[in-house]
């Protein structure tokens, strides 16, 4: 199932775009709203795959809005102004939908959205499951398989890539690296610490602990973007 939400100033749109939603045996309609910053908050509280946007709305354009949510859902546009198409296709939208809508057209969108989605959300191929870093040595290429990686650590001009007992020092600096493995199990906790989320055994505190004892500082800038990485796997007692 994909999950949706739709994002229009226009009610008459809105009823006209979740009656296609409910026809639609693919998508589940997640909520609706014709203020922008509303949804905002709703994809931050929901777990969202597909917005259904106008353009011209309230206090903040679609165009806007896109940039805004930087990646997080996939978008397709639904407008009567056929001048931002190419605006649209620019930020990666999936569809460009003219207002009014036939329903087999918005099909053809869906489906479209479901092929990109799938293709998001397959698993890695083995052949992109490891990079080479460029070591100490001259000339020399090491293959450094993803799996293994505990945390990585910038050094000055080099990071240090610790996988288990040992630790590999690369000719490559932390924004590289850090945009290298992003979306694959990674995320950077500290100016200098990336680790591999799936490590992690505890937090406590400004401490973050991983499987092989090693412990790493929680950076005070990283914290709100690691919570709410975190969030979907905290679990909070209601005890009394």
């Amino acid at each position: 199932m994909i999950s949706c939400i739709i994002v229009d100033d226009e009610q008459h749109a809105i009823d006209v775009l979740a009656h296609f939603v409910n026809q639609t045996p693919l998508l589940t309609l997640k909520g609706t709203t014709a203020d922008p910053l509303e949804a905002l908050q709703l994809i931050n509280r929901e777990q969202v795959d597909l917005i259904f946007l106008d353009i011209q709305m309230p206090h903040i354009s679609g165009i806007d809005f896109i940039k805004a949510i930087n990646g997080r859902c996939k978008v397709i546009l639904t407008t009567a102004y056929s001048e931002f198409a190419a605006e649209g296709f620019d930020l990666e939208v999936v569809d460009y939908l003219l207002k009014p809508i036939p329903l087999p057209r918005f099909l053809k969108a869906v489906q479209r959205a479901a092929a990109v989605l799938a293709k998001t959300t397959a698993p890695e191929t083995e052949t992109d499951d490891y990079i080479f870093v460029k070591t100490e040595a001259k000339g020399k290429m090491l293959k450094i398989n993803l799996a293994d990686i505990d945390y990585i650590e910038g050094m000055k001009n080099y990071v240090a890539i610790h996988t288990g007992d040992t630790k590999t020092l690369a000719l490559l600096n932390m924004k590289d690296l850090e945009d290298r493995l992003q979306g694959k199990h990674f995320m950077r906790v500290h100016r200098s610490y990336i680790i591999a989320i799936g490590k992690i055994t505890m937090i406590e505190g400004n401490k973050i602990m991983l499987k092989k004892g090693q412990e790493i500082l929680l950076g005070d800038s990283y914290r709100t973007a690691f919570l709410e990485a975190m969030k979907g796997k905290l679990m909070t007692g209601g005890g009394k």
